[in-house]
């Protein structure tokens, strides 16, 4: 895995500067990481951090810290050519009961700041979790099936499944409307001249999806969410959005007034920054990590929040939250239309091209 992170996600050249990020101890791929970034001519700095820590700062913390945590991070990130995030840790929910003023404060004025604006465009960075026991336990998977689980999903042949997505690309490309229908949600919304990007192993492990964004005023309709999502410590669940001119003008979950304070953020997080596919046949279930469940093949994610520099659709925010829809047959199914045509039915891509796609052909 470490080789795979140094050599293809990031192709780390001689000379390059890497920054190994880990959140939790999963020293032994830190040490594995430093070792294969030498090997690769590059150079290695290490950054490690605890959730336990990060929750005492953040419960005190104010604006003027989060700015002078930015300002030295920031530097840092931006003497990077490379960056790998490890997320781990013993407790996912660590976090939770940690005001949401604070976390606004963190999102704001330090992450969107060193990650949003220095990290995600200007260095080529990969981030994953590692397996524990507390991510086996949110699986309902003893450890060692998870742990086994996990390597298979991250080890995907992801130059065969690249080579699958370019027919998903090209049809994207020359797409104007979408409409997605599923039990509850009816959607509908516009991705003219906005490129496909593929996500075939390189910022992301695991990996597996294509992803556009909406023209950010065209969105209209409904859309429920059938997977759990873990924000800022704290489990989603029944998310339910209602669209108008591509704003939110409706928010429902089983804390609503919480899930509305995370899109009063700023006036960005109303609107929509990704619409994508999630393609990897080895996930097919909500594990409650964003990372794995966004990839669930026969799944969409549909994003309120920033969009991605490379498919930017002009909407700017410190909120970039992929909530997933599941289509396949056990999760209520659904159809996807492009310009009125069908191209997925419950989870399964029904065009001849993209047949390659569906998880038999990339196992």
């Amino acid at each position: 895995m470490a080789n795979n992170l140094i050599n293809y996600s990031c192709d780390l050249k001689k000379g390059e500067k890497v920054l190994i990020e880990a959140i939790g101890l999963e020293l032994p791929l830190v040490t594995e990481l430093v070792k294969a970034a030498y090997r690769a001519g590059g150079v290695p700095f290490v950054m490690i951090k605890d959730s336990a820590v990060e929750r005492a700062v953040l419960l005190n913390t104010g604006q003027e810290q989060m700015e002078q945590r930015a300002k030295f991070e920031g530097a840092l990130m931006s003497e990077m050519q490379a960056y790998i995030g490890v997320r781990s840790g013993d407790n996912i929910a660590e976090l939770s009961d940690v005001p949401p003023e604070k976390m606004e404060l963190y999102e704001k004025y330090y992450w969107h700041e060193v990650h949003g604006k220095i990290r995600v465009p200007k260095t080529k960075w990969v981030v994953l979790r590692y397996p524990n026991p507390s991510m086996a336990q949110l699986a309902n998977m003893s450890t060692e099936s998870f742990e086994n689980y996990y390597f298979n999903v991250c080890n995907l042949d992801y130059r065969k499944m690249s080579q699958a997505m370019d027919p998903l690309v090209e049809l994207i490309n020359k797409t104007d409307m979408v409409r997605i229908v599923a039990p509850g949600t009816d959607l509908e919304f516009s991705i003219k001249g906005l490129p496909a990007v593929k996500c075939d192993g390189r910022c992301n492990i695991p990996d597996g999806e294509v992803y556009t964004a909406p023209v950010r005023d065209s969105v209209s309709g409904k859309i429920i969410y059938n997977t759990p999502s873990q924000h800022q410590g704290f489990t989603y669940e029944n998310i339910s959005l209602e669209f108008e001119n591509g704003k939110i003008i409706r928010a429902i979950a089983n804390d609503s007034e919480r899930i509305n304070n995370v899109f009063n953020i700023d006036e960005g997080a109303k609107y929509v920054g990704e619409f994508s596919f999630g393609l990897n046949p080895y996930i097919n279930k909500p594990i409650k990590d964003t990372l794995f469940d966004e990839k669930i093949s026969g799944s969409i994610h549909f994003t309120p929040g920033s969009a991605y520099d490379d498919c930017f659709n002009g909407n700017k925010s410190a909120l970039h939250w992929d909530l997933v829809l599941i289509q396949t047959p056990e999760y209520g199914g659904g159809e996807i239309y492009f310009d009125d045509i069908l191209i997925r039915k419950d989870g399964r891509f029904v065009l001849s091209e993209l047949a390659g796609l569906n998880p038999e052909n990339l196992v």
